[in-house]
């Protein structure tokens, strides 16, 4: 049977797992080859899911026709050409084009931007090719491809199982179904559900337990989640809370616009102005006074401060989760790995009553006892050994000076323990065949494997570790110096006080045990003899405990959530400063169900900042306890379990080195390096981007504002130097673009950190800001009008009133006035000047010396001179003009010293 007919019949299930291998030209064992892997790629394609998402150039490029700043454009050039202003008209024309122009640059970048982030986080697959695992991405898996995956990754493709092991699957993704269903390889009936086929892993779906061998069957859009995905219409995005704030600001705007054109309509009126005058200046004023390039800014700035945190090893994948990590209070982290090094050695043995600190040495093949020396030579360690190299599924390999290591940092403690002994893991695994198997779980802390000798027969070997206290569960009696003796409650209790003494010194502690059997047996976790228990340390990482100490400044504070032994978790939280000293660590032992807390128990909670031994259920009670403050809660996870509190939290943090694909899927971010300090460094940017947003919408109405407030005076007092609406256009089009994206990329300086984090419900224009933008747009007003009244009076007194002249006048003060006021755009009143962000901020020079040279280009170049009404201007007025747009800045500069307004 041709692998073309299996996939139009499609009941995979129905078929036995050498069926699929023979007519998919797949070897069980071996997999394919490189090159056929290649060849079927080239016929059936990536393995990857076509999206509807509206991000083409073109229907990115028309979209920027449905903004009401187009539309308006659109109308004031249609009135225009009606009324025969061809120059007008066609000004008006081109200036639309460019506004559209820069729109569709900046969405574009910012789409772009998003690409790139996704290009960063790749999920791999591991796949057997002429007969060795390597790792792929998963876009590459061909159909017959002999896939392996285990508990905590993400399945790539539909697949057949041919070989399972406890394997347990979240199909909710598909099925709907809440928890996670078993699975194996038997055969199945061709008619069956989708949700009762349980010899199938389908691409999208979640491994929560276990692990398995699966031939892949189909791949992309022909999976079972492409037909779903090509059937479904993807769901309109869905605007940030940032976005929505802009978008109650614009609602504002415009009432506020309105009646300025009211007013400006009616005076006009009065003046005698004509209709067809008045209706274009009130057009245009309407585009001037809307800052209609505030979404697409707000977007590429929160865009910009994406690709930053990546340069920082941290991917976000929301846009609305830059703006949270401004106002996070609070971090829930775990200990290993990330405020550790996660470089997990072997320090401590206990084997009997004999107890020793080690110091390994994998290069020399060589392990240093501190005291007790002859612990090597017993039995109860000789087990210890045993144990550590077949309850394993890391793997690593000593070749020469260089090592390659692959799996859980504390198994690989293990068998650095074992090289560093003179064995080789690989000589007990060889000695013994694994047959059964108990995966770790957060919820048992234990792993078992029960083992076959390829020597002696019949002979089974069963090998254990975890927890200490919950290892003693199962176990009856102890290996010592003088052999085996029982093993009492009594006795339980001194192992685990043996235990806590060492975890108060900063150990994390394994208790391992063991049995041996004649028969195998398919319950085989009882009548345990314990070989001992081991040590193992973990030092901080560098750069934590500043980090930890900048959030206490921020009004941060962190909570450090482990499944570690309590006295472990504490001492690791005093060095770091944590907790202090009289602080106790709480158990998840003690902790109540979410609907059964009390008052207490929830002050309690939010008193205590280590909680050890905890449940992922009780780290999502945790996060709600939190919630239910007010608190803006960040979760940091790596785990299967811990994607409900990922989703819980405002911010879920999830590991990108040690952290499976269920955690990177259900975060909001992800760690390239597992780093707190990478916590700390995306909530700075957070912060950085929200007052960045904040300078440049206050520069923005405090521009718009005065050329509003500019036009106002001029229609209602019958000035004779009145703005033209192209003059309008051309402010608006030079000082609403270049300066508003470099106020967007500004650092804010090093104080960022030393406040404490805005309420959710901040405002991004609050009241005592809006004063600010007032008096911002007033002094801007005054100073040029002020120009014109100084050139009058001074230069052109006794001269023919010469309206054009004073056109010119306030057109150009207007122009630099707005461009020197984005160095207006810093809180910091209690630096010098010189040394504040934004005017050390080169994107801000850069901006305002090209917006001043589009400006005078527009004087030079005649055909814009032209258009824009420009005529000669004198020495003596460009004077008038650059003392007056300073004057802008020294004046509020001195309202800023005053603390009159921000």
């Amino acid at each position: 049977m041709p692998l073309s007919h299996i996939e139009k019949i499609g009941n995979y299930w129905a078929l036995s797992g050498e069926t699929i291998a023979k007519v998919s030209s797949t070897d069980p064992i071996r997999g394919l080859t490189k090159e056929e892997a290649a060849t079927r790629l080239a016929k059936h394609g990536y393995n990857s899911i076509t999206t509807s998402e509206n991000t083409q150039p073109l229907l990115i490029l028309l979209r920027q026709f449905t903004s009401p700043f187009i539309l308006l454009l659109g109308v004031s050039t249609i009135l225009s050409f009606f009324f025969k202003e061809w120059l007008d008209g066609f000004a008006i024309l081109m200036v639309m084009i460019l506004n559209t122009a820069i729109g569709f640059w900046m969405e574009y970048q910012a789409h772009r931007s998003m690409e790139a982030l996704k290009k960063m986080s790749v999920v791999q697959a591991r796949v057997i090719r002429d007969g060795e695992m390597m790792e792929i991405k998963s876009e590459l898996l061909v159909p017959g491809d002999l896939l392996f995956a285990e508990s905590g990754e993400m399945v790539t493709a539909d697949a057949r199982i041919i070989n399972a092991n406890q394997l347990q699957v979240d199909e909710s993704t598909l099925t709907g179904e809440s928890f996670p269903v078993d699975k194996g390889h038997n055969l199945l009936p061709e008619k069956i559900p989708l949700s009762g086929r349980s010899n199938m892993l389908y691409k999208g779906t979640f491994i929560t337990k276990g692990n398995c061998f699966a031939i892949v069957v189909n791949t992309g859009m022909k999976t079972e989640l492409g037909k779903l995905a090509g059937i479904v219409q993807q769901a309109e995005q869905v605007a940030t809370p940032l976005e929505k704030k802009v978008r109650i600001l614009s609602k504002k705007l415009i009432w506020i616009t309105l009646g300025l054109i009211v007013a400006i309509f009616t005076g006009s009126i009065f003046y005698g102005t004509p209709v067809t005058t008045v209706l274009k200046i009130a057009i245009a004023l309407s585009v001037a006074a809307i800052p209609e390039g505030l979404p697409v800014v707000t977007t590429l700035a929160l865009s910009f401060g994406m690709l930053r945190m990546a340069r920082h090893n941290v991917i976000v994948k929301k846009l609305s989760a830059v703006e949270t990590l401004g106002g996070t209070n609070v971090i829930c982290t775990d200990k290993t790995g990330t405020l550790t090094q996660n470089k997990i050695e072997v320090s401590l043995i206990q084997a009997g009553s004999l107890s020793a600190r080690v110091r390994i040495n994998v290069a020399g093949t060589s392990m240093h006892w501190m005291e007790n020396n002859s612990i090597p030579g017993t039995a109860a360690y000789a087990h210890l050994c045993r144990i550590s190299a077949l309850c394993n599924t890391a793997s690593y390999q000593l070749n020469g000076n260089e090592a390659s290591a692959s799996g859980d940092p504390l198994e690989i403690a293990l068998l650095k323990m074992i090289h560093a002994s003179g064995m080789k893991p690989v000589q007990y695994q060889q000695q013994f065949s694994k047959t059964d198997e108990i995966p770790f779980s957060s919820e048992t802390r234990v792993m078992a494997t029960l083992h076959k000798s390829k020597e002696q027969d019949p002979f089974y070997y069963i090998a254990a570790k975890g927890a200490v206290e919950d290892i003693l569960k199962y176990c009856s009696s102890v290996l010592d110096e003088n052999g085996k003796s029982h093993l009492g409650e009594k006795q339980k209790e001194e192992w685990k006080a043996i235990a806590t003494k060492h975890a108060q010194s900063g150990f994390r502690m394994l208790a391992f045990a063991y049995r041996e059997t004649s028969k195998q047996e398919p319950s085989f976790m009882h009548n345990l003899t314990l070989a001992g228990i081991i040590g193992f340390s973990d030092p901080p990482r560098a750069g934590v405990t500043e980090a930890i100490k900048e959030c206490k400044n921020a009004g941060i504070r962190v909570i450090m959530i482990t499944g570690d032994h309590p006295e472990t978790a504490k001492n690791i939280a005093l060095q770091l400063g944590i907790a202090t000293p009289g602080e106790d660590v709480m158990l998840g032992s003690s902790m109540k169900p979410y609907n059964q807390l009390t008052a207490s128990d929830r002050a309690q909670w939010l008193r205590t900042s280590v909680f050890a031994r905890v449940s992922p259920e009780q780290k999502q009670h945790l996060v709600s306890v939190l919630q239910d403050e007010k608190m803006i809660v960040a979760m940091t996870g790596d785990g299967v379990n811990d994607a409900p509190a990922l989703k819980k939290a405002d911010i879920g943090i999830a590991m990108g080195l040690r952290g499976t694909q269920v955690a990177r899927e259900a975060a909001d971010m992800v760690l390239k390096d597992d780093a707190f300090t990478a916590i700390v460094s995306a909530i700075r940017q957070g912060r950085i981007i929200f007052e960045n947003i904040r300078k440049f919408v206050i520069f923005l109405l405090s521009c718009n504002l005065s050329e509003l407030l500019v036009i106002a005076i001029c229609a209602l007092f019958n000035l004779p130097f009145q703005l033209f609406p192209l003059q309008i256009l051309f402010i608006n089009f030079i000082t609403d673009s270049m300066p508003a994206l470099a106020l967007g990329v500004s650092n804010s300086g090093g104080s960022i950190m030393q406040r404490k984090p805005y309420p959710p419900e901040t405002l991004i224009i609050d009241r005592k800001r809006w004063t600010a933008i007032f008096v911002y747009s007033f002094v801007i007003t005054a100073t040029t009008l002020g120009a014109v009244a100084t050139s009058h009076l001074i230069l052109h007194y006794n001269d023919k009133w010469n309206n054009l002249v004073y056109n010119n006048i306030l057109f150009y003060t207007l122009i630099f006035s707005q461009l020197f006021q984005v160095l207006n755009m810093t809180f910091k009143r209690d630096i010098p000047f010189h040394k504040t962000d934004v005017f050390r901020n080169p994107a801000i020079w850069y901006s305002i010396g090209g917006c001043i040279g589009l400006s005078l280009a527009a004087y030079w170049i005649m055909p814009v001179k032209r258009i824009l009404g420009i005529t000669a201007i004198s020495q003596g007025d460009w004077c008038i003009i650059l003392l007056y747009s300073i004057l802008t800045v020294a004046i509020i500069r001195i309202i800023k010293k005053m603390k009159i307004t921000i």
